[in-house]
């Protein structure tokens, strides 16, 4: 046997021992708590044989409590590039097999050199997390691996899409990375995200919680936002990114990837005539107007489980990637809160970054009274959302279905937020605020002399509500460009973005501006 042969079988032998990461018994533990490895989540995400993994032998220098002993190939992380749906991307996950996961040195070069390839050729980069956090036998070196990581994040931000999945264990520190990317992705029973854990909870504070309760799956789904989708098994929290792909750019240099449009551009759907209630307390379902109007009625839907009385996704329209905002009448009315401002923020943000078209669908009453949410900062929180809209620069198309009263209307996309094209429904109520409200401030002392005072105080409703609850006033002003049938929204929607096509607008020359955060 020549040297080169036998090299070459060495190669062989050591690409052997480098997929089984920390070996047969770690796979089988793995397998065990019901998650898969590194290497079979990147083969499950990415298409078949399109995967081409860097830095494979790589080995961590440190030696400090018997460190040097526990050496493998790849140290901890599986990474390089592939395509999903012939796209490239740049994939990294991490091997819950080798150390527990646990971040070292070497682990944070390998993740930064894909990061790093993945903004020189304009790709989206896509991390597995599933990790006990920073390797404390390296100390320092580990936080600095972090630093390095976090920092990327941070460049990346609006550049190139970011997608972390968290199919295991994320904690401490660990926790910013998933935090700065755009998406973020929950396996429900295995995977968790907190700062501190269950005993350092208790330690300090002296509350008793698990790791679920604390940082689970439904946790961030629900309560946090932190997580944009909770996925009942790996299987389907790999398909969502597949799913969230084919609606997003490779960068922000380009144009989300279109698709055949089967569905006629001109479908009227009559349900929408009758879809709005003739009492204005009485609520609808939003998702049923959504379906009616994107090509053939899908909606991949951003945050489904927190903040339900606002609506965040994706959709086409024409075959064309879409962002849409909707208030939901069927959860508190669509008021605005905190928390809806804050996700639809981050969505519109992100949309515009991208060069993804945003349509806002409006039927909000106005911003959530109450203690609760005055010292929880609604002011900035609503001031978030007025900000994202204001500077996007992107094609904007808003239609008003029934109510936009107030500080609401102003926030979600008016006119005067750029708002390109502006419709109505005949059914919009486009105020300062709701007729009994605003009966209440102007005549509630003229009331008092009458001698029926309620019928008088409906009266007064009645007038204002025929002068001003009504899409004809702002129209009348210019503030509507047109008020449109229901049964023709798909339409007038397609027709708007087609126009806005060519749309150049840009923002003044600065280094940044300062969202109130």
């Amino acid at each position: 046997m020549s040297k080169q042969v036998e090299k070459i079988k060495e190669l062989i032998a050591k690409r052997e021992q480098a997929r089984l990461g920390g070996g047969e018994k770690a796979i089988e533990k793995q397998h065990a708590r019901g998650k898969y490895t590194a290497r079979e989540r990147i083969e499950m995400l990415v298409d078949a044989g399109s995967f081409e993994e860097y830095d494979m032998f790589k080995l961590h220098r440190c030696t400090n409590f018997g460190m040097e002993k526990k050496q493998y190939l790849g140290d901890g992380v599986v990474a390089g590039s592939a395509t999903i749906a012939g796209r490239l991307v740049y994939v990294y996950a991490q091997d819950f097999t080798v150390n527990g996961g646990s971040l070292s040195e070497t682990m944070a070069q390998k993740i930064c050199k894909v990061m790093d390839m993945a903004m020189t050729m304009g790709a989206p980069v896509i991390c597995m997390n599933d990790s006990g956090g920073a390797r404390i036998q390296e100390g320092i070196c580990a936080l600095a691996g972090y630093g390095e990581i976090f920092e990327r994040n941070i460049l990346a931000s609006g550049v190139i899409p970011q997608i972390s999945a968290i199919m295991g264990p994320c904690a401490g520190g660990a926790v910013y990375s998933p935090g700065l990317t755009d998406f973020i992705i929950m396996k429900e029973q295995t995977s968790y995200m907190f700062l501190t854990g269950p005993k350092v909870v208790k330690t300090v504070t002296g509350e008793d919680i698990d790791a679920e309760h604390l940082g689970g799956a439904s946790v961030h789904a629900t309560k946090s936002g932190v997580t944009h989708f909770a996925a009942k098994t790996e299987e389907e929290a790999i398909e969502m990114i597949k799913s969230l792909l084919s609606y997003i750019p490779s960068n922000n240099t380009e144009e989300a990837p279109r698709v055949e449009c089967t569905d006629p551009i001109d479908r009227m759907d009559d349900t929408l005539n009758e879809i709005i209630p003739d009492d204005p307390n009485q609520a609808y379902d939003m998702y049923k107007v959504i379906g009616a109007v994107t090509d053939n009625g899908e909606f991949f839907e951003i945050q489904p489980k927190f903040a339900k009385n606002i609506i965040t996704g994706f959709a086409r329209f024409n075959g064309q990637s879409v962002g849409i905002v909707a208030n939901q009448p069927a959860a508190y009315a669509g008021v605005l809160d905190v928390n809806a401002s804050r996700k639809a923020a981050r969505f519109v943000r992100f949309c515009d970054a991208f060069n993804i078209p945003i349509v806002s669908l409006v039927d909000v009453p106005g911003f959530l009274p109450g203690t609760g949410q005055e010292y929880n900062g609604v002011i900035l929180h609503g001031a978030k959302l007025l900000y994202a809209y204001g500077e996007a620069t992107v094609p904007k198309v808003t239609i008003t279905l029934r109510k936009s009263y107030g500080g609401s209307h102003i926030v979600m996309s008016c006119k005067q937020l750029r708002g390109d094209m502006n419709y109505a429904w005949p059914t919009a109520e486009i105020a300062v605020m709701g007729g009994a409200g605003a009966v209440e401030v102007l005549f509630a002392r003229e009331a008092k002399d009458q001698e029926n005072p309620a019928q008088f105080l409906a009266e007064k409703e009645a007038e204002y509500t025929k002068l001003f609850a009504n899409p004809y006033n702002a129209a009348k002003y210019g503030y509507i460009d047109d008020v449109i049938e229901p049964r023709n929204t798909r339409f007038r929607i397609i027709r708007a973005l087609q126009q806005l096509q060519t749309k150049k607008l840009t923002n003044p020359a600065k280094k940044h501006g300062n969202i109130p955060l």
